[in-house]
This record gives structure tokens, sequence and C-alpha cells, in this order.
């Protein structure tokens, strides 16, 4: 395996993800475990995604961490090399509409259900970041998973480099709104371009966020709340 990533930084040296909750499985006879992370729950616009990734027994992979400890040049070097190193791998969306109509917790659930599909394989145990279990069936919650869990790391950096890669595209289609820096989620310019244009098709309608927007010919579908109930601008913690 072809070992392109820049040198670890110092801050990330002393963070790696170990494979302690995989090798539990496995010393109890589980026999394909795979780790689950999401990404884009709090956007504003586009999908809502979700990696799931299955790790070999006997290979190892260096220099992988939490997508969020990355920037974005590091996340794109390693993508290939994780890639590569998993033995399944695969990322499910749901989209802007979906996350609309279904509510973002059904949202999460169906693009969690699409990513295991995706891997072409069976898988026995589930691994996931945080303490809500969307996937269900045998499952292993884990807070901060994505900083401690290997194959959860690794579901988060194909996770957010695919869901980079679409919103980068989304910006050439929807310019304005700098979908190439913000990934859809709020920060200043985006609420600054919302409130002069209005949202586009990729923007998730029924959110609070639209009220007192201009229309821009979009329908508003049923209201799901505000990103700001918890006093923190999402946009700082982008996932």
């Amino acid at each position: 395996m072809s070992d392109s990533v820049p040198k670890l930084r110092k801050a990330l040296k002393s963070s790696s993800p170990g494979r302690r909750y995989e090798q539990a499985c496995w010393d109890r006879g589980v026999e394909r475990v795979a780790g689950v992370d999401e990404v884009g729950r709090g956007a504003w616009a586009g999908p809502l995604t979700v990696g799931a990734v299955v790790i070999p027994r006997d290979r190892r992979i260096y220099k992988v961490r939490d997508s969020k400890m990355l920037n974005e040049a590091e996340r794109e070097s390693l993508y290939g090399r994780v890639t590569e190193w998993c033995e399944a791998w695969a990322v499910g969306h749901a989209s802007e509409v979906e996350c609309d109509e279904l509510g973002m917790s059904a949202a999460q659930k169906l693009a969690a259900r699409r990513a295991l599909e995706g891997l072409g394989c069976s898988v026995d145990h589930t691994l996931i970041d945080g303490n809500w279990d969307f996937v269900g069936g045998e499952t292993t919650k884990i807070v901060k998973g994505d900083a401690n869990c290997l194959s959860i790391a690794a579901a988060s950096i194909i996770a957010k480099v695919t869901r980079d890669r679409m919103m980068r595209a989304m910006a050439q289609e929807h310019p304005g709104y700098f979908f190439e820096d913000n990934k859809g989620y709020p920060c200043p310019r985006h609420r600054s371009a919302l409130a002069t244009v209005g949202p586009c098709v990729v923007h998730r309608h029924s959110w609070a966020f639209m009220d007192g927007l201009p229309v821009n010919g979009v329908e508003v579908r049923r209201r799901q709340g505000t990103l700001f109930d918890s006093g923190r601008d999402v946009g700082e913690v982008q996932g």
C-alpha cells in the first residue's frame, strides 16, 4: 500500500484510534464487524451521509484519525489508502428531500441502512459513534468512537470526503452559497447568501432557518426546528 499521506502533525501523534472494540468482538467469535459514522446531520443543505467500514484483521494502517481532527488535504490524502485497505466499505445517503420528509432521525437510519447494504457482505456486529443506536441489531455504541475506534474513524473519513466532494460539486451548480467552503453548514457567508437570495433546491426547506427568507421559487415543507436551540452555531462543529 502506497503511503502518500503527509507526516502527521504533532498534535495528532498521540491520538491514534485502536482496534480494541473490534478485537473484543473477534475474541468472542463475531466474524464480521463494521464501524459506522455519519456526517451532515447539522447542515442546512445537502445530504446526510453515513459511512460503513469493515476492517481487515491481518493488515495494519497508520495515520488514520477522526475526520474532524484532520484538515481537508489530510482527509483527501487518506481516502484512497483507507478504501484500498478496508475489507469492505460503503457510503449511504439520505437526500435533503428525505431529511425534510422523514425527519433527521429517520433519515439517519435510512442512510445507515443504505451504507450497510452497500457493503456487499453480511455484518454480524456494528460499532456506532455516539450514544444513539441508529442501526439496530447487534450494536455497540461508543461515545467519541470516531476518535477511539479504528473502523469508526475510517468510516468517518470515507463519509466526510464523499460528502465534501458532493458539496463542492453542488457549489458549481448553485454558486453564491459557498458550499465549496462551508459544505452546506451554517456560517456567516452562508447565512448572508440565504438572506439575500433565499434557498436553492438542495437546502433543507423544513428547517426553521427558512423563516423570513426570500422564497426563491422553492416549496417550504413542514417545520423541523432550529439549529440554534442549543445556542451553538453548528457551523463551528461540522461533522
